[in-house]
């Protein structure tokens, strides 16, 4: 299979970080959104809606959406918790973390990172928003390891990809000591570098 992707966007790690645990084989197709890449006439043959990653599978199928990707890839693995209820708790993180997290934090640190903006440009109802989402995480993770008990599931993968940049964005998270040691902890259960010191 290939994945199509930018490995500036957290939604992108997402996937090949699955991929990757699970040792799946695939070709990575570089797209720089940030050259337009994701709106070219071949690009949206791919995915008319024009965002990476998108998956084209060896029998030609398409798939987008990083967590539809990601929950697609590791059916089966010790990432989708067996126990029918636990799968739904990791879908609410999934769902959770497009919608109430991925808004706010991306976007903060795309605006401070890729468009150069100070902190104090910021949207302050982002700023706002994104700490309550870091805040509903430390408080999860201060009662289990991990976002669904005691098991690393797609909850993580999906979360930590751009939590772990959340400094990038002007989040502060010297405060949230739960939250930083699941970080640590998730980092290394990948095998990834870590993005911010503990």
């Amino acid at each position: 299979m290939k994945i199509y992707g930018d490995t500036n966007s957290g939604n992108c790690l997402k996937v090949k970080w699955v991929c990757d645990h699970l040792a799946l084989p695939y070709d990575w197709v570089s797209v720089d959104t940030l050259k337009g890449e994701t709106r070219t006439t071949e690009f949206l043959k791919l995915n008319g809606a024009g965002q990476v990653p998108i998956v084209v599978f060896d029998d030609g199928r398409v798939l987008a959406q990083s967590n539809a990707i990601i929950r697609y890839l590791a059916r089966g693995s010790d990432l989708i918790p067996a126990d029918g209820f636990a799968a739904a708790k990791m879908d609410e993180w999934l769902f959770w973390e497009q919608y109430s997290h991925e808004p706010y934090i991306a976007v903060c640190r795309f605006q401070m990172v890729y468009l150069g903006k100070p902190a104090s440009d910021l949207d302050p109802d982002k700023i706002k928003r994104g700490y309550f989402a870091l805040a509903r995480m430390e408080h999860q993770l201060a009662a289990t390891p991990f976002l669904v008990g005691d098991a690393f599931t797609l909850a993580d993968v999906a979360l930590l990809a751009y939590t772990r940049v959340a400094h990038e964005g002007g989040f502060h998270l010297d405060g949230y000591g739960s939250l930083r040691r699941w970080i640590s902890e998730a980092e290394r259960y990948l095998g990834l570098p870590p993005a911010r010191a503990a």
